[in-house]
């Protein structure tokens, strides 16, 4: 499916949103696997509506550190639950406002080889992952390996994101990875150099966003977390696995929250 056929589903589903006539603009932190597929998403919804989104990437932890240390966003995209529910313990975000808006895909990366369940297993040269720290892709990389090859992992390389990760084997840093499904499919990876991850292998990947409680611009944060979890078919394309919600009455919630 081709981006133009990709952006008509979405706008498709979307009906009812409605443009302002104000310059606003909505400070939006991204854990780094989604910041290509949230970059798409909002060129739409600014093209929709006016409202100008700004993204910062970096890995769900750092982002989460600067949260709670102040930084003026508006929006927060994690690639976990864990940290949205510390925020929301913290009484950081609006109540009603977080949510699942995509599971995360792990693939093995091999350039220039077919990648496969055994090579895995037998591989041996550097492998790169995300920093399990800070990073849930790293963990589910970590999970991953023991699964396939329990106590006896490659030499790893450890980006300080899944971004990075991705990055360091591009780059011929390390010559295979355990990397983001999305990120291969922005960068149109031939599908015989990556093999996905069965989902048992690991915890999943459930990637949350949420509004945080700091916004001035309330209607149109709503407004853009409803777009963002109301995008399945961009999300799809994009290399995650989706499920159903109720744009209309999380819009609705998240704007009612005191």
């Amino acid at each position: 499916m081709d981006r133009l056929a990709v952006k008509g589903l979405l706008l498709s589903t979307l009906l009812g949103i409605t443009t302002t006539t104000t310059a606003a603009e909505l400070r939006v932190a991204v854990a780094a696997n989604f910041k290509h597929t949230l970059e798409l998403i909002a060129a739409d919804y600014q093209q929709q509506t006016g409202v100008k989104v700004r993204l910062s990437a970096g890995s769900t932890g750092a982002l989460y550190t600067q949260i709670r240390h102040g930084a003026p966003y508006d929006l927060y995209f994690a690639a976990d639950i864990e940290r949205p529910k510390l925020l929301e313990q913290q009484q950081l975000i609006r109540n009603g406002s977080r949510i699942t808006y995509a599971v995360g895909v792990l693939a093995f990366w091999t350039p220039g080889q077919l990648a496969s369940n055994e090579l895995l297993a037998q591989w041996q040269p550097r492998l790169s992952i995300a920093n399990p720290r800070t990073a849930p892709y790293g963990v589910a990389a970590e999970q991953s390996l023991q699964q396939v090859r329990p106590n006896d992992f490659p030499p790893l390389v450890r980006g300080s994101n899944i971004l990075q990760a991705f990055q360091y084997v591009q780059s011929g840093n390390a010559t295979g990875g355990l990397v983001a499904m999305s990120h291969l499919k922005a960068e149109q990876v031939a599908t015989d150099e990556f093999w996905p991850i069965p989902p048992n292998w690991h915890d999943p990947i459930e990637q949350q966003g949420v509004v945080l409680s700091r916004t001035t611009q309330v209607k149109e944060a709503c407004s853009f977390l409803r777009y963002v979890a109301q995008a399945n078919a961009q999300l799809e394309h994009s290399g995650y696995l989706t499920h159903s919600i109720d744009g209309v009455a999380l819009e609705q919630q998240c704007l009612s929250a005191e």
